[in-house]
């Protein structure tokens, strides 16, 4: 049976994503991104990391750094995925001759116009699914139903359409092998984050005993900006029949949504009791769908980044023309790690230093017989 942790998480959160065949971890201090190459070796960046609350300490106020931590996260999350994508060193083909004259047209890299390419066909599809779709229902609804009091029906129903297409989506979405294992990584970082929260060694053996599901996930962070959505709109968002004024509303109120939402996740995660359970457990249950049980190789990729976050990169280490560190075994980068061929040594260290204290302390003693 997979352990759960049903105590609170510890007030420094560590927070991750699944990559391209790897996992990024973030601690306060720095993110570490790590992934298996074709040939089993682990390659890590370490990318020292200053929370923008510093420097500006009202983005820190509550609400406010829910929306700054979506941005963050929605920017961060898509270079991060680009460059697991450049880590594994597997899409190296010539760009097309379209790539190329874009990227002589605009002065930019190729790689950055794929990415601003995707971010923007990614923000238009979920514009697409999540608010011109539902509205559309909505807005049939509001036919059959132009009672101003049956407003609530009319937003709680659509906002149970967003949700079945998010479920369909996902559902779709572990029908490709190639998000299925990115799914698995998803699961190796959450069961990483419980090893190292309950103070374990980081160790797959001691990982592979945790829970895929986490309270911290953004999967529960999905459904509960879904569920926040519901009471907005419903209490402060445009209720009447034009289609274009209440998909503008609903848009202009997605901030304040993904703020509040951010402070209920935080919330739960960091309380205990039964109705705190109970108000997670569909969250929970929804990473069923965005988490598989990982393989022990999997683990080791998501403990290389936690340790590599928390710790720094190891020493000694061959790094790759791109710069990035090599990882031959996942052990090395625990700084209380001593390898097998070092242990001799250490224990023969120990024992010298033993004898020493030995030889002092009768010394000592027969100095003090002797007066």
């Amino acid at each position: 049976m997979k352990k759960e942790q049903n105590t609170s998480c510890p007030r420094v959160d560590i927070g991750g994503q699944a990559v391209m065949e790897g996992v990024m971890m973030k601690a306060p201090r720095a993110i570490a991104v790590s992934v298996r190459r074709p040939d089993h070796t682990i390659v890590t960046k370490l990318t020292p990391y200053t929370p923008i609350t510093e420097k500006h300490k009202w983005m820190g106020l509550p609400v406010i750094r829910g929306v700054v931590n979506f941005v963050h996260m929605l920017t961060m999350g898509m270079n991060t995925l680009q460059q697991s994508t450049d880590m594994l060193g597997i899409m190296d083909e010539e760009p097309t001759k379209f790539e190329k004259w874009l990227s002589k047209k605009l002065g930019k890299g190729i790689d950055k116009i794929v990415m601003a390419t995707a971010i923007v066909l990614a923000v238009i599809l979920s514009i697409g699914l999540f608010f011109v779709i539902p509205e559309l229902v909505a807005r049939g609804l509001k036919a059959l139903m132009p009672d101003p009091g049956m407003n609530w029906l009319i937003n709680l129903l659509s906002g149970i359409v967003r949700i079945l297409i998010l479920i369909g989506y996902i559902l779709f979405c572990c029908t490709v092998p190639d998000v299925r294992r990115t799914f698995q990584y998803h699961g190796a970082e959450h069961k990483t984050v419980y090893c190292n929260e309950n103070g374990l060694p980081l160790t797959p053996e001691n990982a592979q005993t945790f829970s895929t599901l986490h309270p911290r996930c953004g999967t529960s962070f999905l459904l509960i900006v879904f569920v926040i959505s519901i009471v907005l709109f419903t209490l402060v968002g445009y209720q009447g029949t034009n289609y274009f004024l209440r998909l503008g509303s609903r848009l202009l109120l997605l901030p304040v949504v993904a703020g509040i939402s951010y402070e209920v996740l935080k919330g739960l995660a960091h309380s205990k009791g039964k109705i705190v359970e109970w108000l997670r457990w569909p969250g929970m249950q929804m990473q069923r769908l965005t988490t598989k049980e990982p393989t022990p190789e999997m683990l080791e990729v998501a403990i290389v980044s936690m340790n590599v976050a928390l710790h720094g990169l190891p020493e000694g280490c061959e790094t790759t023309p791109e710069g990035y560190t090599i990882i031959r075994d996942y052990r090395v980068t625990d700084p209380a790690y001593v390898p097998e061929t070092a242990q001799p040594e250490a224990a023969s260290e120990t024992l010298k230093e033993k004898a020493e204290e030995a030889k002092e302390a009768a010394k000592e003693t027969l100095g003090a017989d002797g007066e």
